[in-house]
C-alpha cells in the first residue's frame, strides 16, 4: 500500500507543475485557464506540448481570462476536500 503522505506528495507536485504550465500558457495564445485545465486534465508534460504549440503573445501581454481564476480556485477547494479526507481516514485508522 502506498503511504498517504506520498500520495499527498504527488497530489501537490501534479498540481504545482500544472500551474507552472498554466503560467507559461498566460503569455500565450492559449492562455493561462486552457493550459492549466489541459495539464490537470491529462499530464503536465502533454499540458506543456500543447502550450508550447501555441505562439506567443505580442509585446509580453498575458491572457488570464476568467477561467484561470474559476478552475484555480475549484482545483484548491478540490485538494483541501480530499486532503482532509485522507487526513480524517488516517486519523480514524490509527
Amino acid at each position: 500500500m502506498i503511504p498517504s503522505a506520498l500520495i499527498i506528495f504527488g497530489i501537490i507536485s501534479f498540481s504545482l507543475v500544472s500551474v507552472m504550465v498554466g503560467l507559461l500558457g498566460a503569455r500565450r495564445k492559449i492562455g493561462f485557464g486552457w493550459s492549466f485545465l489541459i495539464s490537470a486534465i491529462t499530464t503536465p508534460l502533454i499540458g506543456l506540448i500543447v502550450t508550447l504549440l501555441f505562439d506567443k503573445l505580442p509585446d509580453g501581454e498575458r491572457k488570464w481570462g476568467c477561467l484561470g481564476i474559476l478552475l484555480a480556485i475549484i482545483v484548491i477547494a478540490v485538494l483541501t476536500i480530499f486532503l482532509l479526507g485522507l487526513i480524517s481516514t488516517a486519523v480514524a485508522a490509527s
